[in-house]
């Protein structure tokens, strides 16, 4: 029998756990050009979650391996030029496919370089699911924010507006985390109050939101909303039972890899909590 939790997620179009079943049957790979910082946690948290992780970023790779991919998660953490430059030969590949790209755009607004970047990628691919703290999703739609290194200290209004204004101007879904997560697609916003506190405490758990977006598009790649926003789930449930499981960020860290893997397709969307804004 449905109970009114899982009913409750399937009126505002989140089923994660027939998604992460899917995830575990199909395996997707999901191409990541990623920074150094956080290569191998989000290749972890990928195969954790049940997919297939690939961290190509060669120039004379990453089209092809893009379109061999069911998902592609460009991460612009340690950029260099000649990694944007992947990253958009990466993306055109993957539109031509009908992949489905998530970005993240981390830092931006923290140096011309990266806001830069960024806008350049947007401009030059079709992104499906931007994926960023406050104050980088409102750099991108020409908002004030107050961010510090790639730490968002900060962005005027409400995390809902946010990601609908950005949505709107970005032309995609945007997914913007924070104590509650906001994830828009210009018209509908959803907010996703699943999470612990020790998230924050452990350096690239944005960056493994972003990776598991990927996992989640893979399978969904018409529907980047749904994507977006089970993924969010997905990390934000794991994050709940892992704290149950440590006493500070480096247990923490480790229990979330083993969170993401026993993650219940049977019952996560029961924990989901996911509203209308």
């Amino acid at each position: 029998m449905t109970s009114e939790a899982d009913a409750h997620a399937a009126t505002v179009g989140v089923a994660a756990g027939d998604s992460l079943r899917r995830i575990r049957q199909s395996r997707p790979l999901v191409h990541q050009i990623t920074n150094f910082v956080v290569m191998n946690e989000t290749a972890n948290a990928t195969l954790a979650i049940g997919a297939l992780p690939v961290m190509a970023h060669a120039p004379e790779e990453v089209a092809e391996m893009a379109t061999v991919a069911r998902a592609l998660v460009l991460n612009i953490g340690t950029l260099t030029r000649e990694w944007v430059d992947s990253m958009i030969l990466a993306g055109r590949a993957a539109n031509a496919a009908g992949v489905p790209v998530v970005l993240d755009p981390v830092g931006v607004g923290s140096t011309m370089l990266r806001t830069d970047s960024a806008r350049l990628i947007l401009g030059r691919v079709s992104v499906a699911i931007v994926r960023g703290n406050a104050a980088e999703v409102a750099t991108l739609a020409g908002q004030s924010a107050d961010i510090r290194g790639v730490e968002s200290m900060g962005a005027t209004g409400d995390l809902s507006t946010l990601a609908c204004t950005a949505a709107r101007a970005l032309g995609c879904i945007v997914a913007v985390t924070g104590p509650v997560d906001a994830v828009s697609d210009g018209h509908s916003t959803l907010r996703v109050a699943n999470g612990h506190p020790m998230l924050a405490t452990v350096s690239g758990t944005g960056c493994i939101a972003s990776a598991i977006s990927g996992c989640f598009a893979a399978v969904n790649p018409t529907q980047p909303l749904r994507a977006a926003a089970e993924a969010l789930v997905a990390l934000g449930v794991a994050g709940e039972d892992a704290a149950e499981h440590s006493t500070g960020p480096g247990s923490f860290h480790v229990a979330l890899y083993d969170a993401l893997y026993a993650l219940s397709p049977d019952t996560i969307d029961r924990r989901a909590r996911v509203s209308t804004a």
